[in-house]
């Protein structure tokens, strides 16, 4: 199994490439939480996120023969651009098998590092599936995401910094996709403070560790769901899983609309950028997924900032509904003139901002005199929401919320 000795070895290694992020103390979530918060910034790493540590390592360790054979392997998008950058550095080729929905600015990314990217299947296991065709067609070696000790072992670098950042630390939370990350950063804890509870956290809709945990033994999923791509695996290593049972102490799961919230609270408070598998750990934080002391030294390790512009749209989106920042309604008013410009002070006096208005005369679910309504509203949390619902009620309008 996976020794402190591995990722001690690889900490050289992983230094010619990776940097070491900053452990930031974060006011907002220590105030927010009641514990002592710091946040590891490894969205901060070249390529984004963590998997340059792991692929690095891995590289570092191939044989000549090896090395000159070329490299394949499938990512969702990290691991890909963490190979990518790594073969390059040491002229080795690589080529790359990523879901054929993977966010466009990491395969764009992926490519700019230097690698050839192949897109096949709709996620990480029928695109790992194609690049073990091309590892026995191509007679290439297969650098795995998340299942290899040396991978492992380069993650686990994190947790070297952690403890040299901040030896006081009680608590660390590491995202759980394939299971790499949380075993080297277990590993390395671990075994110089055995006392440092590990808790791994995963997106409910990609529950593959949490499962298996519960089970005893690995559970493979039928399918996956989350705007978490980064951890969206249907099951977690035969070597991570092993290392996880025996240093893992806890393993939660959070909801997207709280990874969302997450994600959007960093933005806003932190004006840090993170995909979803970097949020999920904050997330579960915020959520109360685990439980902590008052004061408690936790450490979240954000551990990626690779996400779509698209997709970001749509998560800030959430966040705001999930806050109570923003909020869709859909009411019925007689159409007759001032029926809008009644509506549209009650809401001014209720200091809601409205972003958009839709009238509709139309519709066949209203009567013939009526006119449906759809109003996009800036609002200030979700006790402004519920009063202003309130508001509207008492003044007799049949309101339905949207989003």
């Amino acid at each position: 199994m996976l020794s402190l000795d591995d990722v001690l070895a690889a900490r050289d290694r992983v230094a010619e490439t990776a940097r070491h992020t900053p452990l930031d103390y974060s006011h907002t979530f220590s105030s927010m939480t009641g514990a002592e918060v710091h946040l590891k910034l490894e969205n901060f790493q070249r390529t984004g996120s963590f998997k340059i540590r792991g692929a690095t390592n891995r590289i570092m360790t191939l044989s000549d023969a090896e090395q000159a054979a070329g490299v394949v392997t499938a990512s969702a998008g990290n691991h890909a651009q963490g190979v990518a950058l790594a073969a390059s550095r040491v002229g080795v080729d690589s080529k790359i098998v990523m879901p054929e929905n993977a966010p466009i600015s990491k395969v764009k990314a992926t490519r700019n590092y230097g690698a050839e990217v192949v897109l096949h299947g709709a996620d990480y296991d029928e695109a790992a599936a194609k690049a073990h065709e091309i590892e026995r067609a191509e007679g290439r070696t297969y650098v795995h995401a998340f299942d290899d000790d040396m991978v492992m072992a380069g993650q686990g670098t994190i947790g070297l910094e952690i403890l040299d950042d901040c030896p006081e630390v009680d608590t660390v939370a590491v995202a759980i996709g394939g299971g790499g990350l949380i075993s080297g950063i277990a590993t390395a804890i671990k075994a110089q403070h055995p006392d440092v509870r590990v808790v791994g956290v995963q997106a409910e809709g990609a529950p593959s560790a949490a499962r298996s945990m519960e089970a005893g033994e690995r559970v493979e999923l039928d399918r996956v769901d989350t705007i978490a791509d980064g951890i969206a695996t249907r099951a977690i290593g035969e070597r991570t899983f092993a290392v996880i049972r025996e240093r893992v102490d806890e393993v939660v799961t959070v909801a997207d609309e709280e990874i969302a919230m997450a994600i959007t609270y960093l933005l806003e408070r932190s004006k840090t950028l993170v995909e979803g598998a970097g949020a999920v750990t904050l997330a579960a934080l915020l959520a109360g997924a685990f439980d902590y002391e008052a004061d408690e030294v936790v450490v979240p390790c954000l551990c990626g900032g690779n996400i779509d512009l698209n997709l970001l749209t749509t998560v800030i989106m959430r966040g705001l509904v999930a806050n109570g920042r923003y909020v869709r309604l859909r009411t019925v008013l007689q159409d007759r003139p001032g029926a809008l410009e009644e509506l549209v002070e009650v809401l001014a006096a209720e200091r809601a901002n409205i972003y958009a208005i839709q009238h509709d005369r139309t519709s066949r679910n209203i009567g013939m005199g009526d006119a449906e309504v759809e109003l996009d509203l800036e609002t200030r949390g979700t006790e402004h929401v519920e009063a202003l619902l309130a508001e509207l009620r008492d003044r007799g309008y049949e309101v339905e919320v949207l989003v």
